[in-house]
């Protein structure tokens, strides 16, 4: 597939919270985006592990972009563009508590709420359709969407690794909405954001995490998501 970059928005100058943001994701996401110069506020259940993690980020290799930590509701009152990478188990009491500061804002959902058993990795159900349906249900004043649901937490944290070679599907009602989030993932070297419908269709793409877990597991590797047009 091919798209202009140069069409999407400026978005350099806007800080990204990351609710959740001393997990494997969400401390991914954070450093991959003060890698390019993000502004990113890391965000906590403890605003001392929130403050301590962001240090830590901000020593590793590459990173050009201002980085701070505090509580979940630090990094929401601080930020322009919010990612929920809660646990699932926590999801909605943390959401419905930052209804306040969070309206207004693009609120980004990439949680997939997953189970395990003997078996490997399901989805499971959510009453309101989705993990990101139901933040909009928890924020009906923020501007959500979906979006990072596919990126391996693994291949985020890697220093090492320079590129990251995917697409991120980006889900929303909300055309600008969209583009802020679609911009942001181009920002990470070689990762694509594409818009790829409505919220209403996050349920499927948080479902397919499991699918992208159990071929981890089997061949060894860190499975990520490519849209080609041939």
């Amino acid at each position: 597939m091919r798209f202009d970059r140069n069409a999407l928005p400026d978005v350099g100058g806007l800080t990204v919270g990351i609710l959740g943001g001393t997990g494997a994701q969400g401390r991914g996401l954070a450093y991959r985006f003060a890698r390019v110069g993000q502004r990113v506020v890391i965000g906590s259940r403890s605003a001392e592990r929130g403050a301590a993690v962001a240090a830590d980020v901000a020593t590793m290799p590459g990173v050009t972009g201002e980085i701070s930590g505090g509580a979940n509701a630090d990094a929401a009152h601080a930020s322009d563009v919010v990612i929920v990478a809660l646990p699932w188990e926590g999801h909605a009491e943390t959401v419905a508590s930052l209804r306040e500061p969070l309206a207004g804002k693009i609120v980004v959902d990439c949680v997939n709420p997953l189970g395990f058993d003997s078996k490997g990795p399901f989805a499971l159900r959510v009453p309101e359709g989705s993990a990101a349906q139901q933040t909009e249900s928890l924020l009906p004043q923020s501007r959500v969407c979906a979006a990072f649901n596919h990126v391996s937490a693994p291949l985020l944290a890697d220093p090492g690794i320079a590129r990251i070679e995917l697409d991120v599907l980006v889900l929303g009602d909300d055309r600008e909405a969209v583009a802020v989030v679609v911009a942001l993932a181009n920002r990470i070297e070689d990762m694509r954001g594409i818009h790829a419908g409505r919220l209403r269709n996050a349920a499927q793409v948080e479902a397919l995490t499991a699918n992208l877990i159990a071929i981890n597991r089997r061949y060894k590797v860190h499975a990520g998501l490519r849209v080609t047009d041939q």
